[in-house]
């Protein structure tokens, strides 16, 4: 019999198993809550109102990928229940997701798009923006290659700073020293964006518009 230590892990977001994982919705969401907490195929089919035997094939599926694992047999109403976490995730480095092929990028930024929507959404019904100093911002800036790599730099700075914060406070709740704290998401992107009104005029040396009506890719034609 296999076993979750006979699997060989996955470490890149190259690796086959990892992308047929993330290309099931229901999967992606079954990682998002195991990443939360240990939890068992009922526990995720009551928070996820899926029927059990859906989600216990998906989470077979997710444990033969490698990406979840047995950690505990309990036994529950006269049953055993099996308790599974989630694995270490693929590395994310440059490098890596340079060299990832398409199919692998794109289902990994579905499946972090699917989970920050999920989030932000239940955030923002419950009220989770509503501090005065809640924060979120959209900018859209032209950028060299220069500032393009700037700019990174600074995302990673940033990311460190969000480490120490996070290793500071959980010094200080394990301590005792705070009563109170509380779950804060923190989502950063770095893309090359496409503009919502089309791209300018410069890049693609089209005319100035007619009658001053504006060509919006190329749809929207003078009258």
């Amino acid at each position: 019999m296999v076993t979750d230590s006979d699997l060989k892990p996955v470490r890149n977001i190259d690796d086959p198993r990892y992308v047929k994982a993330l290309s099931h919705p229901l999967r992606v969401r079954v990682l998002a809550l195991l990443q939360e907490r240990d939890s068992s195929p009922v526990e995720l089919a009551k928070m996820l109102d899926v029927k059990l035997g859906v989600v216990s094939y998906h989470v077979k599926t997710l444990r033969d990928y490698g990406l979840v694992e047995l950690v505990e047999m309990r036994q529950r109403r006269g049953a055993v229940e099996h308790v599974y976490r989630v694995k270490e995730r693929p590395q994310l480095s440059d490098d890596a997701w340079g060299d990832a092929p398409p199919v692998a990028k794109q289902a990994y930024v579905a499946s972090f798009l699917s989970t920050v929507r999920a989030y932000t959404d239940a955030a923002a019904a419950a009220g989770g923006f509503d501090r005065k100093d809640a924060h979120f911002t959209r900018t859209v800036a032209p950028l060299d290659e220069k500032g393009w790599k700037a700019l990174g730099r600074a995302y990673e700075r940033f990311l460190g700073q969000v480490d120490k914060a996070i290793a500071d406070a959980d010094g200080r709740i394990a301590s005792g020293e705070t009563e109170r704290h509380m779950d804060a998401g923190v989502v950063l992107m770095l893309f090359e964006a496409t503009r919502l009104t089309g791209p300018r005029q410069e890049e693609e040396n089209e005319p100035k518009p007619l009658n001053g009506v504006p060509r919006l890719n190329g749809d929207v034609k003078p009258v």
